[in-house]
């Protein structure tokens, strides 16, 4: 997908999603703490250098809806279009099975993960365009995050989890876990881009 197609898809995962528009400027409740000459942002798409497949997708438009809901800054897609750029790359992401579900059957017992730890690590930069003043840059941006699984037989609006002998193995429970549209990856990408936005805006 080329970038502008990258960020329409983005930005339409932000309205659906969030209730913000692309380019637009919604009024923010935080104190903007970057040099008063920095009005307009520009968020292009995180690239992802990971193995999880459209990761930097969900990321980017909480990212986007952070900025507009926190801050008093206008957000852009086209680099050339802000008083500052936020380049970010994901570079990897970790997903750990945290707690477990025991369940026993004629067969013996297997275990269900019922919760897993997500780690992910990204590089990012907050740069001035006009002067290329580097405002903000990490290369070990590490967020991490707890997050419950579907247990067995259980159902959501979006998924549905059933043993069938027992058991879900714990790859496709991860599989599950970053499907589009599950709960819990949405709840991880605004955590990610609260915690992404803070640090940027109030770190500098």
């Amino acid at each position: 997908m080329n970038p502008r197609g990258l960020w329409t898809a983005v930005c339409w995962m932000a309205l659906s999603g969030f209730a913000v528009g692309c380019g637009y400027h919604v009024a923010g409740h935080g104190a903007d703490a970057l040099p008063k000459s920095i009005h307009v942002i520009a968020v292009p798409a995180l690239e992802n250098k990971s193995s999880t497949f459209k990761i930097e997708q969900s990321l980017t438009a909480a990212t986007i809806h952070e900025f507009l809901a926190k801050t008093n800054y206008k957000i852009v897609s086209d680099p050339s279009a802000g008083d500052a750029v936020l380049s970010g790359k994901v570079l990897s992401v970790e997903i750990l099975p945290l707690l477990f579900q025991t369940t026993t059957t004629t067969a013996g017992s297997t275990a269900q993960a019922t919760a897993m730890m997500v780690t992910i690590k990204c590089e990012v930069s907050l740069t001035e365009r006009d002067n290329d003043k580097v405002l903000y840059h990490t290369d070990n941006f590490i967020f991490r995050g707890e997050y419950q699984l579907a247990t067995c037989g259980a159902s959501t609006s979006t998924t549905s989890t059933t043993c069938g002998n027992g058991t879900t193995s714990a790859k496709s429970q991860v599989e599950t876990f970053f499907q589009e549209g599950e709960p819990a990856l949405g709840r991880m990408s605004q955590n990610f881009a609260a915690r992404l936005v803070a640090a940027v805006t109030e770190n500098y």
